[in-house]
This record gives structure tokens, sequence and C-alpha cells, in this order.
């Protein structure tokens, strides 16, 4: 019988849309293939536009679930088609959506992802599991991060005590105790490559700063930097989440930066991401042993160089050292927290969101092919 799921996400960088195909026949997820379809330009600034209140957002967060839906699904068949399978083959999909709204601290929490899973269940014929984030909020949790679940399922070691840090447009972390009687915990620490993009992409025409080229020209500002530790993020205690909702061009509007000149502000966003994760860890995990990176942050050599400088002498390594592509991580959560739903399982970690119980995540949208 198959066993095979795919993984669908399009993160907070919104660079791409990563669509991964895992196999769990032997009870441990195995990458079959992978791929990852770009958003365009357009669609990019929509969505930007869509993470702030706006005039007319309701019809335009309409057309754009629409559109995300489909690609999500063209996503989808691409994959198949690529691993040379059959959509009778895939068990279910699992897709996180996009994210345009993170609100789980307001007077009536909430979260909101678009991409149809409707149309990705119609174009595709496969069943599809989507909106996993709501259910932990309605248990009374963040909603997220999600995937330390699935990092514990796959990166837990027996003697050592790990550290996953997620660099994606937000960065999170998860601490994983070698003790397994301990919980797991994890939370969004704050930016990490989001405010970056978002400062190149407004002085340059590139939308991300290739291996951290432009941040290694510049010089970290530390008065500046000291001002943007001192944000209220940072201080939260756990469990806590945010996004580009909070972390945004409206947020480094707060600072004067006409005063510095931009390759160094740049430099100085690559000095809070690793100076806001390494507070982060310290606080939460003082017999870490090793330290493994995953997401697009994982490429960016000079934001790497830095983490391995501040961390030393512990071990800061990419997670395919621990046996996963770092592109792929989040994409294989999902379809693992599809295969939860599926067979009836929690997909959450009440340690890590803070809910009041384990909860089935998701709801399900039924295939063609299930039905026959």
């Amino acid at each position: 019988m198959t066993d095979k799921y795919i993984g669908l996400i399009s993160g907070t960088s919104m660079d791409a849309i990563d669509a991964v195909l895992v196999d769990f026949a032997t009870g441990k997820p195995e990458l079959i293939a992978s791929y990852s379809h770009p958003l365009t330009d357009l669609i990019c600034e929509e969505l930007t536009v869509l993470h702030r209140p706006g005039n007319n957002e309701i019809e335009q967060m309409a057309m754009l679930d629409v559109q995300l839906g489909r690609l999500f699904a063209q996503a989808s068949l691409n994959l198949i088609s690529q691993a040379n399978c059959e959509p009778k083959d895939i068990v279910a999909i699992g897709s996180h959506g996009q994210t345009i709204r993170h609100m789980p601290d307001s007077d009536y929490p909430t979260t909101l992802q678009i991409g149809d899973p409707n149309i990705i269940a119609e174009q595709t014929g496969i069943t599809t599991i989507a909106d996993f984030r709501r259910r932990d909020m309605a248990a009374g949790g963040q909603g997220a991060p999600l995937v330390p679940a699935f990092h514990a399922q796959v990166f837990q070691h027996a003697t050592k005590e790990r550290v996953i840090i997620n660099l994606g447009g937000i960065a999170n972390i998860t601490v994983l105790p070698a003790d397994t009687s301990k919980p797991v915990t994890g939370f969004d620490t704050g930016p990490a490559n989001g405010l970056m993009d978002t400062w190149i992409s407004k002085h340059t025409a590139s939308s991300f700063d290739q291996d951290g080229q432009w941040a290694a020209s510049g010089k970290v500002q530390n008065e500046l930097l000291t001002q943007m530790l001192a944000d209220n993020y940072f201080d939260l205690p756990a469990p806590k989440s945010t996004g580009k909702e909070y972390f945004n061009a409206s947020w480094l509007e707060r600072y004067d930066l006409t005063q510095f000149k931009p390759e160094d502000v740049q430099s100085t966003l690559c000095e809070l991401t690793v100076e806001s994760v390494y507070q982060a860890i310290q606080s939460h995990s003082q017999d870490a042993e090793e330290i493994f990176l995953c997401g697009g942050g994982a490429h960016n050599s000079e934001l790497c160089q830095r983490l391995q400088k501040r961390f030393s002498p512990i071990s800061v390594s990419s997670t395919t050292e621990a046996g996963i592509d770092p592109d792929w991580v989040e994409a294989m959560c999902f379809a693992w927290l599809a295969r939860q739903t599926m067979q009836q399982l929690p997909g959450n970690l009440p340690s890590v969101t803070g809910a009041n119980r384990e909860v089935i995540l998701g709801g399900i949208y039924w295939g063609s092919k299930s039905l026959n």
C-alpha cells in the first residue's frame, strides 16, 4: 500500500512554492523528489500589500486565494510528473498555504493562510489537507511554529541536545533534548531573511542578498543594533510567534536609517538575526551540543559564518549533516502533518505552541480519486 505524501509551502520569504514528495513506507520520511515553483514579482507585490490593512483587501485576498490555489496545484502536478508518479500513487497533499495575517496575541487570536485547497484537490484529484494552524489556536495555542514536531521526529538524538534553527523570512528554533522525558520547545525568535530582503529590495535591483555579500560589505552599527534588540518582541516569554505583519518595512521605519550607509544597515540587520537567535538559544538551551540550520538562510554564507562565530565552540552546520537538505525540511514537515491528520494523530506540540492539548490539525478536502 502506498504511503507517499506531498508537502507544499510558500514561506514568509515569498520567493517560491516548495513542493516535496515524501515516502513514509519505512516509517522514516524519505525525500523522493522536490520541486520549486517560482512566484511572479506581481504576486509577491500583491501579497506584500496584503500583510497590512488596506483598501479593497478582501477582494484582493479572494483573487490571490484562487491564483495561489492554482499555482499550488500546478506545483503538485509538476512534482508528480518529475517523480514519474501518478496522482493515484499519492495518499494526500499537505498544503501550508501563504500566510497573510498571523495575530495570535490579539483579542480574537487568528491566523490566515491562502491558496484555496478546494482548487488543489479538484485539479490534482488528490485529497488535500490545509488550514493547519487554526485548530491549534482554537486549543489556546499560538498556531506556530508547527515544524518543531517534525524536527523531533527526524532530528532528535539519543545522547546529544540539538537545536534546529529555521532561517526563513522569520527565524524559529527547536530545542531537542537528548532526554526524551523533557519536552521539546521552540518558538519564533524574530526576523531571519525577511528584513534583509526588504532592505536590499529597496536599495538595489536584487530581491535578496546573495551569500550575504552586501551585508559583508557593510559595518555593523552597534547603537542601531541595540535599539532594534530593545523591541518588546525579543523579551516576550515563549510560547510566541510572529511574522511579516510585524517585522516588515513599517518596522524599519521606526528607526532613523538615513544617517547610515545602506550596506551598514544591511550588515546590522544580519547581526540582528544572529543576536536575537543567539539570545533565544542561550535562554532556552544551556546544554546544546549541536546546532543545525535549515531554510533559505542556510545558504547565506555571511549569516552562517556569523552564527558559527557567535556560537563557537558549539558545532553549527546545515541539516544536510543530519540527513535532510535544508531547502526541503519545512515542506517535508507539511507532508508529515498531512499524514498525521489522515491517520487521526495530533500534529502540534503544546510545549511549543502553548495549546492546552494535542489536537489533530487541518481540514480535509477529499480528492476525486478518493471517491472512486
